[in-house]
């Protein structure tokens, strides 16, 4: 029985192999095999439109800041104050709102000229960029660090509102409205056109439009 005796021999090396196979399928992605699957990915969504807001504002132009601001707070006459230094970067937009724009700010001097009273320029907003500002240094917080950075923060945004109006934002955002507006609307009117600065042209004529 030479051919029984073989396969006795043999059968210890067939279970071996059968177990290796059973072991490397259960567990192929352990063994840095190239045939992943790709994950199955689900996604949800819903969205939904809370407002619509008629715009009008024109942005014309933006003044970048850098400060740093060391903002101190009294505690107590016995204990030293808390302070804490931040280097800040900051933004503030001067813009026009056209929307107040009347039917008596624009007024035509005979075929050639149209007088139009633009609205006062206004701060369109203003703010810290977190991304690009940071806490330089806190002291004596008594463990009131995030409250303390707030107020901080606060205060530099304020801060970079009155940098931008007593840096001229509102007369440069004129200046650039005259710059832009003025060759557009004589493109468009195909008359000399003069933007005046009071708020309303006082016109004892039906005004005509555009």
């Amino acid at each position: 029985m030479p051919l029984l005796r073989v396969l006795i021999r043999l059968l210890p090396w067939i279970l071996v192999i059968t177990v290796g196979i059973f072991i490397w399928r259960s567990f192929r992605d352990f063994f840095g095999t190239d045939e992943k699957e790709a994950p199955a990915v689900s996604v949800n969504y819903n969205t939904i439109l809370t407002s619509v807001e008629e715009l009008g504002k024109m942005e014309l132009v933006r003044y970048n800041f850098k400060d740093v601001v060391e903002y101190k707070k009294e505690v107590s006459r016995y204990i030293p104050d808390s302070k804490v230094v931040l280097i800040v970067a900051g933004e503030a937009v001067g813009c026009v709102d056209f929307r107040k724009i009347q039917a008596g700010d624009i007024v035509f001097e005979g075929d050639s000229v149209v007088q139009i009273a633009l609205p006062e320029p206004e701060l369109c907003y203003y703010k810290v960029d977190h991304s690009q500002s940071k806490v330089f240094s806190k002291e004596n917080t008594y463990f009131q660090d995030a409250e303390l950075v707030e107020e901080s923060f606060k205060y530099a945004e304020n801060n970079v509102k009155r940098a931008a109006l007593n840096s001229g934002i509102l007369r440069q955002t004129t200046e650039n409205a005259e710059k832009i507006l003025k060759p557009m609307l004589e493109e468009i009117t195909g008359k000399r056109v003069v933007l005046v600065p009071q708020r309303r042209i006082r016109n004892p004529e039906m005004p005509r439009k555009l």
